[in-house]
Formats: structure tokens, sequence, C-alpha cells
């Protein structure tokens, strides 16, 4: 299957390019379409549109399913914030747990301002249906809904060039939904149609096997908990925003949402494909999109240009250029102190391997998929929780 480029092959790391040959082989795939972001993974690469008919791949997913983002637009200003943040970073630091941490009791919706909580009900009595090798950790997923989580995942306060303050955070289903995808992909790779992949983390579930039923029923699950993750953990920054800002009486428009390791039901060229975006985000024509850079240069918010060939997708970040043990090895609190100037963070050796400079250039790759998306807004964070 050829093979769709929105980068330059050259500047693609051998492993990568070997994976993305190894998927282009595979006898369901109809289409793989490849973002600027991408870079090495576990089977499939970070930044790869892998589109099949009647098979999925969970690897080609990846083992955070429904990872995403979410920002919104508030009625503050630059000039509304005031010169030292960290009072604010410190607020959300205590309202939204990070890294392995969870909430002490469940965070009940009815009482976030102005929370949804239609289907709320309906999405827990489905947990019974899982995986039973997971099932039965109902309360710590309970627990871990709308936290943050660890690696790359952040909440921000950012200013847009009109001076507008924006709030923005990347997170995804936490470790109920990584359990679900490996005990899943442990399934796929045992079953007899897989056995003579060219790379076992490749395996696929196909359609009409109680296999493919069962893993499908745990990802919808999954990527639907990744959403209400998002959600809860958005009111709760807004609270403390509209808390810290109580004279500025502030107002938020509406929540810009966007997975970027799912899989879709979608038609192209008259057929119906499952269509699995691992480190990317769906770039339908006028769906509003996010494209996060590193934690000291910037976010774009997006519009979708409906570009068919890319499955209507774009990338879903900047990407990695190293490893984290590499950028451990190269860079120092130092250099981070350095590279993230300007911006309320920590600044200590654990989040060394998360420096801007380990990651590609957001500008750059914005630039290579100008028939993609459309900038909406550029963002600039001004505070940065990481996990």
């Amino acid at each position: 299957m050829p093979i769709r480029m929105w980068t330059d092959p050259s500047t693609v790391e051998g492993g990568a390019m070997q994976q993305l040959r190894n998927v282009a082989t595979l006898p369901w795939i109809k289409g793989l379409a490849v973002m600027p972001d991408v870079h090495y993974g576990k089977g499939a690469t970070v930044g790869s549109v892998i589109a099949m008919k009647d098979a999925v791949c969970p690897a080609a997913v990846g083992v955070d399913i429904g990872c995403g983002m979410s920002a919104v637009k508030t009625s503050l200003t630059a000039n509304d914030l005031p010169a030292d943040l960290s009072r604010l970073r410190s607020k959300i630091e205590q309202v939204i747990p990070v890294g392995r941490g969870m909430h002490r009791e469940e965070v009940e919706p009815k009482r976030l301002y102005q929370f949804p909580t239609a289907g709320w009900d309906d999405f827990w009595s489905r947990f019974d249906g899982v995986a039973d090798a997971v099932k039965f950790r109902r309360d710590r997923a309970t627990l871990q809904m709308g936290t943050l989580g660890g690696g790359n995942h952040f909440v921000e306060v950012c200013v847009d060039t009109t001076g507008a303050v924006w709030l923005m955070l990347h997170s995804g289903s936490r470790n109920i939904g990584k359990e679900l995808a490996e005990h899943h992909i442990g399934v796929a790779q045992k079953l007899p149609h897989n056995q003579g992949l060219v790379d076992r983390d490749l395996a696929v579930f196909v359609a009409q096997t109680p296999q493919m039923a069962a893993y499908r029923h745990d990802l919808f699950w999954a990527q639907e908990y990744a959403k209400y993750n998002r959600a809860i953990m958005m009111a709760l920054f807004q609270e403390v925003v509209r808390g810290e800002f109580r004279k500025a009486k502030v107002t938020f428009e509406p929540v810009i949402s966007c997975h970027h390791n799912y899989v879709a039901e979608e038609r192209y060229d008259g057929m119906d494909l499952l269509v699995t975006r691992k480190g990317a985000i769906r770039a339908g024509s006028g769906e509003f999109g996010i494209i996060p850079g590193s934690m000291g240069t910037g976010s774009y918010i997006v519009k979708g240009l409906g570009n068919a060939a890319s499955f209507n997708s774009a990338s879903h970040g900047a990407g990695r250029k190293m490893s984290r043990t590499a950028a451990k090895k190269r860079f120092s609190t130092r250099d981070l102190e350095e590279q993230t100037k300007g911006v309320e963070c920590r600044k200590d050796s654990g989040v060394v391997d998360e420096i801007p400079g380990a990651y590609k250039p957001i500008e750059k790759v914005i630039e290579q998929q100008t028939d993609l998306v459309e900038v909406v807004a550029k963002l600039k964070q001004v505070v940065c929780v990481k996990g």
C-alpha cells in the first residue's frame, strides 16, 4: 500500500520508516497517511493514520486509548494576569492530581459549574461489560476520573496573539485505558491469523469474531472515559480560574475537544473503514482541532480542511525528535530553565525529558500541513502544569 507522507521521508528515523513499511504490508490495509510529527512507537509509529477494512490493530491506536486535547477561550486578557503566576499554578495542582495521583473521593459531576451530566450513569453501567482482566478495578478508575497522569500530559494557561487567555489540557484514559489496551494486544498476538506477521505488535482483530467485538466494546468505552476525564478536568480548571479572578466574572466560549489516539468508523471511496489515528487528529472540513507544541514553544488552534488523501486528518503535536532517555542524557536542568523562560512551570530533573529541545519545531510541523488545516489561533503558554 502506498505511504502518503506530509513530511520529508529523509527526516524520518530508520526505525519509524521500517514500521511504516511493515504497516503497509498488512493484508487488511486500505490506506496509510503519515503526519509531519511522525516518530517511532510501539508496533505502529506515532503520527500515522491507518485505514483498514474489517480489521483493526490495537497497537495502531496506542496504549493510552482516547488520549487527546481540550481547550477553551476565556473572557480574560493578558492584562488580567498577575506578574507572579505561581499561586495560579499551585491552585491548579491542588485541584487536579498529576502523575500517579488520584482524587480522594469521586468527583461528583453535578457539583461542577454547568457540567453536562447526561449519559454519566449509562457510561459507568457499561463498565461491567469490559474485560474481566480489569473490570474489578472500578474504584481506581473512578478516583482517577478527572486526573492528569504523567509523561507529556499537561494543563496550561495560554495567551494568544490578540492577548486573549485560553485554558488547555492534554490527557487520556489514565491507567484503565492502558490496561485495556495491553490486555487486548496480548489477546490479538495469540490469534492464528497473526502468527506470520512481520511484527507481532501489529496483530489485528478481524470482523465477525468475538475478539473483535470485545475489543470494540472496551475501546469505545475507554475513548469515552478519556473524553469524560478531560471534561471533568476542564470543569475543575475553570472553577479555579473563576475563583482566582472572581472580580473579572470570567466567562468561557465552547470547549474544543479532540482525541488523537483512537478509532473511528468512516467511509472513503465507497468503503466503510476503521480508521485508527495514533498521534493524529481528525481534521474534517470546518472541524476545530488542537495541535500543541512542547512546554516552552506554544500551540495552535486549527480548523480542518477536509483533505480525503489524509483521511481527514492532521498532526497531533510537534512530535518527539529524540527519546526520553536521550533527552535526559543531552539536556540539564539549566537547559530546561533557559528553554522555558517566561513560563511558570516545573524546572527540575523530573521533567527534563519534556524539554522543548526534545521535540520537533512546532512551526515547521504546521507549515508541512497547510493543505490539511488552517490556523485559527496561535497560543503561548504562561503556566504549564506537567504530569
